[in-house]
Parts: C-alpha cells; sequence; structure tokens
C-alpha cells in the first residue's frame, strides 16, 4: 500500500490494479472512496483497460480470432509495480506478459499516475506502445464516492444529487441483463442542472451517457457545502452507478464502452475505441477534487 499526502487530502493506493482506496478529505474528516464491502461490490475505484463495460459472450474479437475477457478488462485484477514515490506522486506499471498476451495480443505498457495538487487528486492513464503494429483500446475509471458523507449525522441518500457543469439533456443508453447496450434510450429528468439521487435511480443497472456538453460533475448535499467532483477533460463517454441500495455512487468518465446485444464486432471498429502507434504514447488524465 501507498500513500501520498498533502494538507489537503491523503490518498492510498493498492498494488491490485493500482487502485485507489481512500480519499481522505483532511480539512473536513471525511472520507470519500467506497470501503470496499465485499458483500455488496468489493471495489473502491477500479482503473479500467484494455476494455470499458462488456463484450458478447465475454469474447474479444481481434483480426478474426476471439480473446475471453470479462467486463471492464484485466487490469483491475492484475498486480501492478510501483515505479515512483515521493509524497505527492505515485507511479505504477502493468506490462504486457505471456498471461496478457493470450486474452489480448497486444505488447503494452500500462502505467497509471497519481498526483496531488492542492484539493484535488489527478489521475493519469499512459499506454506505451511497445508492439509492431498500433494498439486499440479503451480506458476508463470506475471510482466509487461515499454516499452520504456523515452517516452518523443523520444523512440520508436521498439528500445528495449529481451536478453537471452545464444544462443538459440527459439520455441514457439502456443496458439489457447482459450488461451490454439494447439499443434502446431513455430521457432522464433533471433540474437545474441537478439529477437528485435515489434508491430507484439505478434499478436498471447503470445510467451511460455518450454526448455530455459537461466536463466535470460534482456530488453534493442539500444539507451542507462538502462536496467531491470529477472533472474529466478529454472523456466522452460517461458512466453513473451505484450498486442497488448501496450507499454510495460512481462518477466514471470513459474512453470506450460496452457492446451492442447480439453485434460481433472487431477490436477495430469497436464504439469509441483509441488507439495508439508504433513507437508512440497514449495520455489521458481526470481529476477528483474535494472542498476544503
Amino acid at each position: 500500500m501507498t500513500t501520498i499526502e498533502n494538507e489537503y487530502l491523503r490518498v492510498s493506493i493498492r498494488p491490485q490494479g493500482a487502485e485507489l482506496t481512500s480519499i481522505y478529505n483532511k480539512k473536513e474528516n471525511i472520507e470519500h472512496l467506497w470501503d470496499s464491502n465485499p458483500d455488496i461490490w468489493p471495489w473502491h475505484a477500479p482503473n479500467l483497460f484494455p476494455i470499458v463495460g462488456g463484450l458478447n459472450n465475454d469474447t474479444l474479437h481481434v483480426d478474426g480470432a476471439g480473446y475471453h475477457m470479462t467486463r471492464h478488462g484485466f487490469t483491475r485484477t492484475s498486480t501492478f509495480k510501483k515505479i515512483e514515490s515521493t509524497k505527492t506522486h505515485a507511479k505504477y506499471s502493468l506490462n504486457f506478459s505471456e498471461d496478457t498476451l493470450a486474452v489480448y495480443p497486444y505488447k503494452f505498457e500500462f502505467q497509471i499516475l497519481y498526483d496531488l495538487i492542492d484539493n484535488a487528486l489527478r489521475i493519469s492513464y499512459k499506454v506505451v506502445n511497445h508492439d509492431d503494429k498500433t494498439i486499440y483500446f479503451s480506458v476508463g475509471a470506475h471510482p466509487a464516492f461515499n454516499v452520504p458523507f456523515n452517516k452518523d449525522k443523520g444523512e440520508a441518500y436521498e439528500d445528495y444529487y449529481l451536478e453537471f457543469e452545464l444544462d443538459e439533456k440527459l439520455e441514457t443508453h439502456v443496458l439489457s441483463s447482459t450488461g451490454n447496450f439494447n439499443g434502446e434510450v431513455e430521457p432522464i429528468p433533471t433540474e437545474n442542472k441537478k439529477l437528485v439521487l435515489t434508491r430507484e435511480l439505478f434499478a436498471k443497472d447503470a445510467l451511460v451517457f455518450k454526448n455530455l456538453k459537461s466536463r466535470e460533475i460534482s456530488l453534493r448535499s442539500r444539507k451542507h457545502n462538502s462536496y467531491i467532483s470529477v472533472e474529466y477533460p478529454h472523456f466522452n463517454y460517461m458512466g453513473i452507478w451505484a450498486k442497488y441500495g448501496a450507499d454510495f455512487v460512481c462518477i466514471e468518465p470513459w474512453l470506450g464502452c460496452s457492446d451492442t446485444d447480439n453485434k460481433i464486432t472487431d477490436i477495430k471498429q469497436k464504439e469509441a475505441i483509441q488507439t495508439v502507434e508504433k513507437g508512440h504514447v497514449f495520455e489521458v488524465e481526470y481529476f477528483i477534487k474535494t472542498s476544503y
């Protein structure tokens, strides 16, 4: 376990998945990350690579061959190597191996960097191409934030809402029981840029937005001014999810998404797929910011 810290935040990361396990607001004494209760949902903030979402029949199709891969890819269960660490910075790396080549036929290095900048945590993803051809991939984040912030102060889940940076006409792309898109779209009502959290909001699984104008979403309460926000300058897809009835909400910036039911697609034609050329590095970042 690695801990980085400044006057505002204390952040912990574990080698498995290079996953955040704690984002503690020192000024307000709030633990913002879900505790990964295995009886409910056994993760804190998994990093998603080389796919986001699910595949038809758990099969990734590459150049006519099929590879078994489960939802959100293999990195959340992989052990990363810590290659740098200072008081406010940590860098982790996962390199291709015989095991990864058996399910994903590309030679890559996936780096995850964490940097504290005042009251913000910057998370950077780097995909390094060590292959002799273009690499195709998706990448995304899945942080789960505690709701309510202060369980011992009489707050309720329904006191909280998501506030979008801009006015949005929200439409979710509906997921079927397989976890893949079923081709349907449903409106999600908001008021004054706010989406109120309710237990029923996620009864049909995640809300998936493909056309947001906003580049920041804040989690706030009607009862106080504390907040946490996710800023995602270059992520064009967004998942919002909670395990039905659980005391958290996930704000998930994605560059990639699930398959559509019964539509078999090669990785090169997958929706929102990303590429990095031979000898090049792909890089993207997002920020988690807290009140202070």
